[in-house]
């Protein structure tokens, strides 16, 4: 779906429109998506569940994304942004005021357990459509000088929607109910929609249209395979996956490891949860523009997993290190709550940095399915990672969790950026990619 309009159709400015539309998008879903969760103790005493089938329900939304993400992924790059983002937040808006209507409980009724799994997994299904139409977008608006910036910027969407829905829908269900709750996420939904059908639109021919073309890269894309057939795509697909599972450790199980294992109060927990969620953000802006600006994106998936892999091992050790003491230490307990929080920043700071890598590898055309494919795999490790955690607690206890963690990192580093160095023919694709985008 491509415009035939001349470059002046739009202003310079308006590819920071459809980034503002893309952050808008996501962190509208991300709000329903992370800020659900927060309500799991009102939830299960409003629905009359137990934890069993809380924690079905609230995977259910996760497996209906992961599901759902390489369909939407492959329909953006046939139909384009903005038709996926004007159906997908449009139909999850429809099905979050479904929720809202027939499955939030009240005095005279509470819906059965397959009503509300039901809801949250179409919820999931649709809202699957955002991340990788917004993210083709970014692609395409904007040139390599910007592009790890700019998909920076819009990875920061989520813990924003994910600090929003912490904040405000705990006391949205527990004022007002969770028919409002599901009022609210529908109507985010549809600002969303309106925000991307105001403002998302496919470059102009002539802004994406290369002047000139050289015949090796040429021959080279024409050979190229498709992001379902390339290695390289699903390597780096794996290891985005496998750095997230440290990452949903974090933001699953933190708050417990505070207060079981830590004793941290409230506040501490909050605060902790909190600097996790900001630090991310702030780091996931600073990486886009540093590795744009240095061009060593490779580098900086590499610095992130090893000191990922430092940090998770660290606070292994220092568990143990708790665990022997028969007093209880102050130092050791800020320590803990000190060590949790950097090892969240690091292992959130570097999602931008790795999808754009990951759609330039892929091509602006085909991005749409390669990061479908990548958050295919992040959402298969949402859904997961909380299953196996409370397996390694039976087993050997919190060391064993953040050991498992600092594993992740260390087989993940290599699958994100080896040591090896691109062909001419890579080159080329790169050089040819990046030089389209309108500025």
């Amino acid at each position: 779906m491509s415009l035939s309009t001349s470059s002046s159709t739009y202003p310079a400015g308006h590819r920071w429109k459809v980034l503002a539309a893309g952050v808008a998008a996501n962190a509208a879903f991300s709000v329903a998506f992370s800020g659900i969760p927060m309500t799991a103790v009102l939830m299960r005493t409003g629905y009359q569940l137990d934890n069993a089938s809380l924690g079905l329900v609230l995977g259910l939304m996760g497996l209906g994304i992961a599901v759902s993400e390489l369909p939407w992924g492959l329909l953006t790059d046939r139909w384009g942004d903005r038709p996926v983002l004007l159906t997908g937040l449009g139909s999850t808006a429809l099905a979050l005021l479904a929720m809202a209507l027939w499955a939030a409980p009240n005095a005279q009724h509470i819906p059965g357990l397959g009503c509300l799994g039901a809801g949250l997994l179409l919820v999931g299904l649709l809202g699957g459509s955002v991340n990788g139409a917004s993210g083709r977008a970014v692609m395409t608006w904007f040139g390599a000088s910007e592009r790890g910036l700019a998909m920076s910027i819009r990875q920061t969407a989520v813990p924003l929607g994910g600090g929003i829905g912490a904040l405000v829908l705990p006391w949205v269900a527990l004022h007002w109910g969770f028919a409002a709750l599901y009022s609210l996420l529908a109507a985010l939904c549809a600002l969303g929609a309106v925000m991307g059908w105001a403002w998302v639109h496919e470059p102009p021919l002539s802004a994406t249209t290369p002047r000139t073309r050289n015949t090796a890269a040429d021959a080279a894309l024409a050979l190229k395979a498709g992001p379902l057939h390339d290695a390289r795509v699903w390597r780096i697909v794996l290891g985005i996956g496998i750095l997230c599972a440290p990452q949903f450790a974090v933001l699953s199980f933190g708050t417990v490891f505070l207060h079981d294992f830590g004793h941290a109060s409230v506040a501490t927990i909050t605060a902790t949860m909190v600097f996790t969620q900001v630090g991310a953000m702030v780091l996931r802006v600073w990486s886009g523009r540093w590795t744009d600006l240095r061009r060593n994106r490779p580098a900086y998936l590499r610095a992130c997993s090893a000191l990922s892999v430092v940090l998770f091992a660290g606070l292994a050790l220092l568990v143990v290190a708790v665990g022997t003491q028969t007093a209880d230490p102050l130092a050791l307990r800020v320590a803990l709550v000190v060590l949790l929080g950097v090892s969240g920043v690091c292992v959130s700071a570097w999602h931008g940095v790795a999808y754009t890598e990951l759609a330039m590898l892929a091509g602006a055309a085909r991005a749409g399915t390669a990061l479908g494919m990548a958050n295919t795999s992040v959402f298969l490790v949402c859904f997961v990672t909380p299953l196996l955690i409370p397996q390694l607690l039976a087993l050997q206890g919190w060391p064993m969790v953040w050991l498992v963690a600092s594993t992740c990192a260390l087989v993940a580093m290599p699958l994100l950026a080896p040591r090896t160095a691109a062909t001419a023919v890579d080159s080329e694709i790169h050089n040819q990619q990046t030089s389209v985008a309108p500025r």
